[in-house]
């Protein structure tokens, strides 16, 4: 029991402390990823759109960034592209979290920019994980 307690440990230790920024116009998938990665030490702001999370990236600066696609004013599409077009932010993984998933949709989240693609519903595992694989290397 004790190993398993510190495998759990050493994968939050990867995480924690990272500042994430989820952006979902669903406040329950804004707040659901939120609580997930809040447990395991992250530092957690959420935006209802797009517009709203450029305003909230350069103040924030996250490490890793949750867009979903299906947005209204600016979709998860232009607002990944905006991001990686940013020097500044260019290298910032974005991740799309969307229930679209077809090649066609995975290709365009491809074309602006992302880094992957994560389909919704995800397990708090599928959320870690993916945050795991992109996260800023600490021996980096």
């Amino acid at each position: 029991m004790s190993e398993s307690i510190a495998n759990a440990s050493a994968k939050a230790a990867q995480v924690g402390g990272l500042k994430v920024l989820v952006i979902d116009d669903s406040k329950t998938i804004r707040r659901s990823a939120e609580t997930m990665l809040a447990k395991e030490g992250c530092e957690v702001i959420t935006a209802e759109d797009g517009f709203e999370a450029l305003a909230k990236i350069a103040q924030f600066q996250p490490d890793v960034i949750f867009v979903d696609i299906m947005m209204p004013r600016l979709d998860g599409y232009q607002t990944c592209a905006i991001i990686k077009n940013n020097k500044r932010f260019e290298t910032t993984p974005v991740i799309m979290l969307t229930s679209k998933d077809g090649l066609f949709d995975r290709a365009r989240g491809r074309i602006v920019g992302s880094d992957q693609y994560l389909t919704k519903p995800f397990t708090r595992d599928e959320l870690l994980s993916s945050l795991r694989s992109h996260a800023p290397s600490a021996s980096a």
